[in-house]
């Protein structure tokens, strides 16, 4: 139905919120929030046919899956993340070119004679003789942990999903490998990590995103068309 509005998910703070309000802006759409100034439901002023719904990055990726909101911007490393049939249910509709961000393997900068994957499946063996144990990997991102490795045909670890700060978890002695989200790799150094040579995972940024579950109309469906083109991607 043409009355019921879209309903775009945009997050809620953080460098994300800030960089998306600014893309907004340079593209003629002023987005506000509606009532409470602490609230999280907003517009774009000019365009009654638009909800926003303010969300973290990571609920946006939810509320995509789950159909109850149309579109939203949100990171790529969140959409890859997860299962591939929920990654299905999300389509990329465009790349904005901020929040820009790379999903790496790092192990301790001490392990001299580790520079490739390859080398983690031999490091794996000696450290299960020793030890007794498997390699702990310690990430927030699971499943694109574990379809990585994979790929590359390393068995020989198990996952510690990190809480916390992942990249302090090497010197806390939980883990000895992570994977981990970084910008320039600064907190990765000062952590004593080096990333593998081909260890990236994947090149994020923010990306605007449509969800495949929710229910359109052709008035909506030609609302984020018109949105998608008024947006030019940071260079």
């Amino acid at each position: 139905m043409s009355s019921d509005p879209l309903i775009l998910a945009l997050p809620s703070k953080g460098r994300l919120m800030e960089r998306a309000s600014e893309m907004f802006e340079s593209a003629g759409m002023q987005v506000r929030k509606t009532g409470h100034e602490r609230g999280y439901r907003g517009e774009i002023v000019g365009k009654p046919d638009v909800e926003i719904a303010f969300l973290s990055a990571s609920e946006i990726t939810q509320q995509l899956k789950l159909g109850r909101v149309h579109a939203g911007i949100t990171g790529e490393d969140l959409i890859r993340e997860s299962g591939q049939e929920d990654a299905m249910r999300i389509d990329i509709v465009r790349p904005l070119g901020f929040g820009n961000a790379d999903v790496v393997v790092a192990v301790p900068a001490c392990w001299l004679d580790v520079s490739k994957m390859s080398d983690i499946e031999e490091v794996a063996a000696i450290f299960f003789r020793e030890h007794g144990r498997r390699l702990r990997v310690a990430t927030k991102y699971l499943n694109l942990t574990r379809r990585f490795f994979s790929s590359k045909g390393v068995t020989g670890y198990r996952i510690v999903e990190s809480l916390g700060a992942t990249e302090g978890t090497v010197a806390a002695g939980t883990a000895e490998i992570i994977v981990d989200i970084t910008s320039t790799g600064t907190t990765l150094k000062a952590n004593h990590l080096q990333i593998l040579d081909d260890g990236l995972i994947l090149k994020s940024q923010a990306v605007l995103a449509k969800s495949k579950t929710a229910l359109w109309s052709q008035h909506n469906q030609d609302v984020i068309e018109e949105i998608a083109l008024r947006l030019q991607p940071s260079v």
